[in-house]
């Protein structure tokens, strides 16, 4: 994690002025770049991504919902209300959040991953 990140900062994201390219079928708003950057955490972007192309475009909103227990972790994709459409276990991570929740919305072009305070 990098000593400058500040978890409280999070909120303040509320919109973005960038896109950030992850792949060609994926952005990330100003705030989940800044979570990515800061908590260490583009291999959480590079799971979800790749869960997302796999389940298509059927859905326009997923939750990525990320439950850390110790040092391990559940990553689920789900639709909004309450449907798991992806499961994986994280035998190790330093996420330092607890819970988090990241919201994915199809663009018509693009998947672009947010902060909940973006949507």
């Amino acid at each position: 994690m990098d000593k400058n990140y500040d978890l409280s900062r999070l909120c303040l994201f509320t919109g973005t002025v960038h896109y950030h390219r992850l792949n060609r079928k994926c952005l990330l708003t100003d705030g989940a770049k800044y979570l990515a950057e800061g908590a260490g955490a583009f291999w959480l972007m590079d799971a979800a991504a790749s869960y997302l192309l796999e389940l298509g475009t059927d859905d326009w909103f997923v939750q990525v919902v990320l439950k850390v227990t110790g040092s391990s972790a559940v990553l689920t994709l789900e639709d909004g209300n309450g449907g798991v459409r992806a499961r994986q276990e994280i035998p190790y991570t330093d996420f330092p959040i607890p819970h988090y929740t990241l919201y994915a919305c199809w663009n018509g072009e693009h998947w672009v991953l947010m902060l909940p305070s973006e949507y």
